[in-house]
């Protein structure tokens, strides 16, 4: 396992190092991510859990194993390539260290929740409070010394790009499995959603006080139609999803907007940008075609009904035609979905981005 992990941080150390473009300026100084595994970028690799994809056919449209839960890129590699940005590498890597920090870090935590407990059930995650408390050490001990006043360094965070995508993890690895957790016994839907958001305000505010100031706040997708929760379930669905699981999600998204217009009024010299990944999400599953998109409720890589009862086994051999697909194992979307998603709210033109586009946030 070592020897793999080395591997794995040379093979980076060669991809990070001849994939930086140094022929433009950025539109942020900066990219810093927060999150679970759908934006995890390999930093589950370092710690003892369960939550991996540290092997293959992980990665195999990447060029190797990276860590992420995907065939190749994730929406925020794609999103930082629209900010002019090379990939911003993961927290517990040695590639975070020195100058690459410079350009931004991911903290991201495959099984990571907005509670702390979520997710325990699969060892060790850095929860998004280890994550706030990671940014913390990254200012002071990494990027810092680059500055020569806290001027400097305060206009940096300022002008950089928080992205913060958890939450997911809190319904499919909390909230509906009961046999592991007692939320779903002491809160209804409306109360957890209530939880979940004020939790979520004050590690927002911890951000804030660090001086985080332009941040992207995405809405969970549409949990009800991965192919893990359509295994659960009986009956057919091949055109449809789970809908009282979506409906729970709704209840946490509509109230993840409207925090995000009470904070672009409330924390001064911030902006705030929800992006609406659900309703995209949900109509690449309804209406694949009108994304170039063929398979919508099966998983590439998995197995069992859907492809969700057991998530990608390693060298298990994925679907040939991965780019026709939206899920590519039992809960995460394949790379192809990954760049749809991206551009509808990264880019200049994106459609799912509230009140502006991360392009517009970037540039003021």
């Amino acid at each position: 396992m070592k020897s793999l992990l080395i591997c794995v941080v040379l093979l980076e150390l060669v991809w990070f190092g001849n994939g930086q473009s140094r022929d433009h300026q950025p539109l942020a100084p900066a990219f810093f991510v927060f999150g679970d595994s759908l934006v995890d970028s390999g930093n589950n690799n370092y710690i003892p859990t369960l939550a991996r994809a540290n092997y293959f056919p992980y990665g195999i449209d990447f060029g190797f194993p990276t860590g992420r839960f995907c065939n190749g890129r994730t929406v925020v590699d794609y999103g930082a390539t629209y900010l002019g940005l090379p990939l911003v590498p993961p927290y517990l890597s040695p590639l975070s260290i020195g100058q690459n920090a410079f350009r931004g870090v991911n903290y991201a935590s495959a099984a990571a929740g907005i509670l702390d407990e979520t997710g325990r059930h699969y060892g060790a995650r850095t929860t998004f409070n280890g994550q706030i408390s990671q940014f913390e050490i990254t200012i002071e001990l990494r990027l810092r010394r680059f500055f020569q006043n806290p001027a400097d360094l305060s206009k940096y965070l300022a002008k950089s790009i928080i992205g913060i995508n958890i939450g997911s993890n809190d319904y499919i690895n909390n909230y509906l499995m009961p046999e592991r957790y007692s939320t779903s016994q002491i809160y209804s839907g409306e109360d957890y959603a209530d939880l979940l958001i004020k939790t979520l305000s004050a590690q927002i505010s911890r951000l804030y006080n660090l001086g985080a100031r332009k941040m992207v706040l995405a809405g969970s997708g549409p949990l009800g139609c991965i192919p893990s929760q359509l295994s659960m379930v009986s009956g057919n669905n091949n055109s449809g999803c789970v809908t009282k699981i979506n409906n729970m999600v709704s209840m946490f998204n509509s109230r993840l907007k409207d925090l995000a217009n009470t904070l672009n009024t409330t924390l001064p010299g911030s902006f705030f940008v929800y992006q609406n990944v659900f309703d995209l999400f949900h109509d690449m599953v309804v209406n694949p075609s009108r994304y170039g998109l063929v398979v919508s409720n099966e998983a590439c890589c998995g197995n069992g009904r859907y492809g969700g009862a057991l998530t990608c086994l390693p060298l298990q051999q994925p679907c040939l035609d991965r780019n026709q697909y939206v899920f590519w194992d039992a809960f995460h979307p394949t790379e192809t979905a990954n760049k749809i998603i991206a551009h509808n709210t990264f880019s200049k033109s994106a459609n799912y981005s509230y009140p502006i586009s991360v392009y517009e946030l970037a540039k003021l």
